[in-house]
């Protein structure tokens, strides 16, 4: 158990390939990725522009304080389906798109009817696409079925650059630490 939100992220291996740490009671978002579960080897960071993360960005920069990218929330879209704009060079390379936006109606909805709430995790599977301008979707995280824990899964549908990948990569974990309330 733990006051902090952590994630782990691995390949199909098992092989771990971030560990993420979430700072907790922090009025900005602000997030470390490390390279081991010790956190001895830090190697990104995440950190929110505003308190209040209605459209906030938040950016991404690498152990040596380099920028490596921003994902921007776009608060009045995403009401009703989550959207996100991954911003390279402060224009919008990337979108991530909640796949079916009735998911999160019905988790909603369910998820307050006590005990029924207690299963919804393991029926409704959120799940979110990365496209690119053109429309070509490259990527793929959806939830799997789980009653106590949130395991999700990431699958690669278009070849990514390896700064992509990264950028794609940060900005799922945020869009996981920001969405957690559901499923």
């Amino acid at each position: 158990m733990a006051i902090a939100r952590q994630l782990s992220v691995t390949d199909a291996t098992g092989t771990l390939i971030f560990y993420v740490k979430q700072k907790a009671f922090k009025l900005k978002e602000s997030v470390t990725i490390f390279a081991d579960a010790e956190q001895t080897l830090p190697l990104y960071t995440i950190n929110a522009d505003r308190v209040i993360d209605f459209s906030a960005s938040y950016h991404f920069t690498d152990r040596n304080n380099a920028p490596v990218g921003t994902v921007r929330r776009k608060g009045m879209k995403s009401l009703w389906k989550a959207h996100y704009e991954i911003v390279d060079d402060n224009f919008p390379a990337l979108t991530i798109q909640e796949a079916n936006p009735w998911t999160k109606v019905l988790d909603g909805l369910l998820g307050e009817i006590p005990l029924i709430g207690m299963f919804t995790g393991y029926f409704f599977h959120p799940a979110y696409i990365v496209v690119r301008q053109d429309g070509t979707a490259v990527m793929r995280l959806e939830k799997q079925p789980a009653f106590l824990e949130g395991k999700f899964n990431i699958e690669r549908l278009a070849p990514l650059s390896e700064q992509e990948e990264i950028r794609v990569l940060l900005s799922l974990l945020m869009v996981v630490l920001l969405e957690r309330n559901r499923g």
